[in-house]
C-alpha cells in the first residue's frame, strides 16, 4: 500500500470523524430547535384559542347587550307616561300594553303601585304579557298567592332608587320559561316612589345564542347570574339549579375552580389555568355589563394542542429521517472528495459573508411599501441600489407622536467598512429620534456617536427631517448631503445650512431650518449616486435631468421607478458607480380650515365646521358636543382678548384628521398669552377662594387630551388634540 493512500485513509477517517461529530451537533441543533418551535408553537395556539373564544364571548355580550339595551330603553322611555297615569289607575294598564306592543323582546311589563299608593286599592298591579301563540294578554299580579311587594324586581329598585336586574327565574303558572326582569322606580309628580315599571324577557334566546358557538367539541361553556346561578349551561342539568358554589363542592379540584368562581362572580374577563378531573384546561371568562352575568368558556388543552402533538410527531419522524439522509450524503461527499482546494474555501466564505452582511445590512432598512396602509395623509417610497454586495447608503424613517421621522445618508467609500459605518449611523438614528424630536439634537448626537468609533477617517454625509403631521411643519438639519428637492407648485432646491459631515468633528453644533408644508407638498432625497451616475462617456445625469423626471403627478413608488429607469437609460452599458438611493415623501394630510373675525357672533359658524371634522375622523360622534364646548371656549377666549378693544382682527381655525387623532389648530395675530401657562385651577375650592379665570382652559384641559401653544412669529397658536 501506497503512503499516499494510507493518507488518504486518515484524511477519510477524520474527515468522517468530523462529518459524525457534525451530524450529531446538527441532531442535537434540530432537536432543541424543534422543543423551541414547540414551545412558541404552545404559546401560539394558546394565544390564537384566547383570541378566538374572546371574540366568541365579546360578539355574544354585544347579543345580549342588544337585547338589554331594548328592554331598558323600553322601561325608560315609559316612565314619564307612567307617572302622568298614576293619577288616573285605570290607565296605567296603557303603559303595559304599549311597552309589550312595541318592544319585541319585552315578553311582559307591569306597573306595580307601592301598597297603599292608592287609599281604596292596597295592592294594584296590571301585567301584560304575550302568551305561546303571541297574544297579549292581561292579569294582575296583586293576588294572594303572588305578592309582589316581597318579590326581588319590586324591593330592589325601591332600595336602590335606580334600575335593577333580577335574578333569573322561572316564570311559574304563565310560561314557565326562565326569565328576568329590568324594574325601575317611579315618582309621582311630587317626587315621592309610587311604582315600580318593569319589563320582562325570556332566555330561551339566550341558551340558543350559546349553542351556536363554534368552538372546540371538549369546551364546555356558560353563564352564570351576579349570584352565581346557572343560567345556561352546555351541560343542561344544571341550569338554574345549581350555583357555582354548588357546581365546586361536586368537584375533586375545587382549589383550582376558586379563582375562577371568585372572578366571575366579581364580574372580571381575562383566561386562568384550571384542572377538570386531573385535566389540565384554559378558562376564559368576561362579564356583562349592568346585568351582573358573566360569560366563561372551559377548553381542556388536549384539546387546544392536539393539532399542533400530531403536527410535532411528523416533524420528529422527519427530522430522523432527514439526519439519516444526511449522514449517507455527508458519507458519500467525503468518500469523493478527500481535497478541497483553500482557494475556493475562501471564496466561498467571502461570498457567503457578503451575501449576509447584503442580507443583513438591507433588512436594516425598510422595505414595505406603502409603508403606513391605515394613513391616508402620507405616500412614502425608498429604495438603495449598492454599487457592490454592500454599500454605505441609508435611509429610514418612523411616526413617532404624529410625526415622521425620516434621514438619508451616504458614508464615504464602498464595500463592507462602508456598510458597517451605515450600520452604526442608522442605529444611532433610531437611539437618538426615538426619545428627541429636534432634528439638530439627533444630528448633534449622531455626530458624536460616529466621530468617537471612527477609526477609519469615514465621514457621513446625512439629511435628518422631522415632519409634524398635524401642523404641515418640516423641521431638517443637513449634514453635508444633496440639498432635497421639493415638490410644491414647482421643484425647486430646499435651502440648506452648510453643516459639516458627520465623523468629522465632535462637539460640533449642527443648524436647525423650518419650512412650511401645504397639501400634495412632496420632498424627494437622494444620494449622489444618481446625479453623479455616469455614461460611457463620462457624462453625469446631473440635478436637471433628474428635475425633469420629477415632473408630473404620480405615486412616490412610480417617482422612484422612473428616476431608476431614466438614469439606468442613461447610463447605458456602463457599469454602476457609486451606491443610489432615494426617498420619496407625499404630504397629503385631510384638513380643513375656517376663518371667523374677532367678533362673538361668528361662534355660531363653528358647529358645522367641527361636525364635518368630525364625520370625516374615526372619533365617536357623542363626542360632538364637548368638542364643541372645548373649540367654542378657546375660539371665545381669543375672540375677547386677543385684540384691543375697536381693532379688527381675525381667528384662523384649522382642523387635520390624522391617523389616531384629530388635531384642532387654532391661531391669531393678536397679542402674545399663552393660556397653557395658566395653573391648574383648584375647583373643589370655594367660589371666594378661587382666583378669577382660568376655568375655560380648565375646561378645554378636561376635554381634550392634549393641549399646547406655540408663539411663531408674530402668531398665537393653540393645538387641541383629540385622540381616537
Amino acid at each position: 500500500m501506497k503512503l499516499s493512500e494510507i493518507g488518504d485513509r486518515k484524511t477519510l477517517r477524520r474527515s468522517t470523524g468530523k462529518a459524525l461529530q457534525l451530524v450529531l451537533i446538527a441532531a442535537l441543533t434540530l432537536e432543541a430547535t424543534g422543543l423551541l418551535q414547540y414551545f412558541y408553537s404552545q404559546k401560539g395556539f394558546r394565544e390564537a384559542a384566547y383570541g378566538r373564544v374572546a371574540t366568541q364571548l365579546q360578539a355574544n355580550r354585544n347579543k345580549i347587550m342588544d337585547v338589554v339595551n331594548q328592554a331598558e330603553a323600553a322601561v325608560h322611555n315609559n316612565v314619564s307616561y307612567t307617572r302622568a297615569s298614576l293619577e288616573r289607575s285605570d290607565s296605567i294598564i296603557r303603559v303595559c300594553w304599549a311597552i309589550v306592543r312595541e318592544n319585541p323582546v319585552v315578553m311582559g311589563s307591569t306597573v306595580s303601585l307601592v301598597p297603599g299608593y292608592l287609599k281604596d286599592n292596597p295592592l294594584y298591579a296590571p301585567y301584560v304579557y304575550n302568551d305561546a301563540d303571541n297574544n297579549m294578554i292581561a292579569v294582575s299580579l296583586a293576588t294572594p298567592e303572588y305578592d309582589y311587594p316581597s318579590k326581588e324586581w319590586f324591593t330592589m329598585p325601591l332600595e336602590t332608587g335606580k334600575g335593577y336586574w333580577s335574578e333569573p327565574y322561572i316564570d311559574e303558572g304563565i310560561s314557565d320559561e326562565i326569565m328576568t326582569t329590568y324594574s325601575v322606580p317611579v315618582k309621582d309628580k311630587d317626587g315621592n316612589v309610587a311604582a315600580v315599571l318593569t319589563a320582562d324577557i325570556y332566555l330561551d334566546w339566550l341558551a340558543a345564542m350559546v349553542g351556536e358557538i363554534e368552538m372546540y367539541p371538549s369546551a364546555f361553556y356558560m353563564i352564570v347570574s351576579r349570584q352565581g346561578r346557572v343560567m345556561v349551561s352546555s351541560d343542561k342539568s344544571l341550569i338554574m339549579r345549581k350555583t357555582l358554589d354548588e357546581i365546586i363542592e361536586d368537584l375533586d379540584d375545587a382549589e383550582s375552580f376558586a379563582p375562577l368562581n371568585r372572578a366571575m362572580l366579581e364580574g372580571k374577563s381575562g383566561n386562568m389555568a384550571i384542572e377538570v378531573q386531573g385535566d389540565k384546561c384554559q378558562a376564559y371568562f368576561a362579564p356583562v355589563e349592568r346585568t351582573g352575568w358573566s360569560m366563561s368558556i372551559v377548553i381542556p388543552e388536549n384539546e387546544i394542542y392536539k393539532d399542533l402533538r400530531r403536527g410535532g410527531l411528523i416533524t420528529i419522524i422527519l427530522q430522523i429521517i432527514g439526519l439519516a439522509m444526511l449522514v449517507i450524503i455527508l458519507r458519500s461527499f467525503i468518500r469523493g472528495q478527500l481535497k478541497v482546494r483553500e482557494l475556493d474555501q475562501k471564496h466561498e466564505r467571502i461570498e457567503s459573508e457578503l451575501h449576509i452582511a447584503s442580507s443583513i445590512q438591507m433588512s436594516m432598512v425598510p422595505k414595505e411599501f406603502p409603508p403606513f396602509p391605515d394613513r391616508k395623509d402620507l405616500d412614502i417610497a425608498a429604495a438603495i441600489y449598492p454599487a457592490k454586495e454592500v454599500g454605505g447608503d441609508l435611509y429610514d424613517y418612523f411616526i413617532r407622536d404624529e410625526r415622521l421621522f425620516f434621514c438619508v445618508g451616504d458614508v464615504s467609500g464602498k464595500g463592507v467598512p462602508a456598510s458597517l459605518v451605515m450600520a452604526v449611523t442608522r442605529t444611532s438614528f433610531r437611539n437618538m429620534s426615538a426619545h428627541v424630536s429636534s432634528p439638530g439634537r439627533i444630528v448633534s448626537a449622531m455626530n458624536d456617536s460616529v466621530t468617537s468609533m471612527n477609526e477609519s477617517s469615514m465621514f457621513v454625509t446625512l439629511f435628518c427631517g422631522v415632519l409634524d403631521l398635524a401642523k404641515g411643519v418640516l423641521r431638517y438639519c443637513n449634514a453635508g448631503h444633496n440639498p432635497p428637492m421639493i415638490l410644491t407648485d414647482s421643484i425647486r432646491t430646499l435651502p440648506v445650512e452648510s453643516n459639516l459631515p458627520l465623523g468629522i468633528v465632535s462637539g460640533f453644533e449642527y443648524a436647525e431650518q423650518e419650512v412650511r408644508f401645504n397639501f400634495d407638498d412632496a420632498v424627494f432625497l437622494y444620494t449622489d449616486g444618481i446625479s453623479e451616475a455616469e455614461n460611457a462617456n463620462h457624462e453625469q445625469f446631473g440635478e436637471e435631468r433628474m428635475t425633469e423626471a420629477l415632473r408630473g403627478w404620480k405615486s412616490a413608488a412610480e417617482h422612484l421607478d422612473n428616476i431608476k429607469q431614466r438614469v439606468s437609460d442613461f447610463v447605458g452599458d456602463a457599469p454602476q458607480s457609486d451606491d443610489i438611493t432615494a426617498l420619496f415623501i407625499h404630504y397629503m394630510p385631510v384638513k380643513h380650515s375656517i376663518t371667523l373675525k374677532n367678533d362673538i357672533n361668528q361662534i355660531s359658524l363653528l358647529p358645522d365646521f367641527i361636525h364635518q371634522t368630525i364625520m370625516e375622523s374615526k372619533l365617536d360622534p357623542e363626542l360632538e358636543g364637548s368638542l364643541n364646548l372645548a373649540i367654542e371656549e378657546a375660539v371665545t377666549n381669543v375672540i375677547s382678548y386677543a385684540y384691543p378693544e375697536g381693532t379688527e382682527g381675525t381667528v384662523v381655525i384649522d382642523s387635520d384628521v390624522g391617523h389616531s387623532a384629530v388635531t384642532f389648530i387654532i391661531s391669531d395675530s393678536g397679542i402674545a398669552f399663552d393660556p397653557t401657562a395658566r395653573a391648574e385651577v383648584d375647583i373643589t375650592a370655594g367660589v371666594d377662594e378661587r382666583p378669577i379665570g382660568g376655568l375655560g382652559i380648565h375646561l378645554v384641559r378636561h376635554i381634550m387630551d392634549q393641549v399646547r401653544y406655540e408663539r411663531i412669529g408674530d402668531r398665537n397658536v393653540l393645538i387641541l388634540t383629540k385622540k381616537y
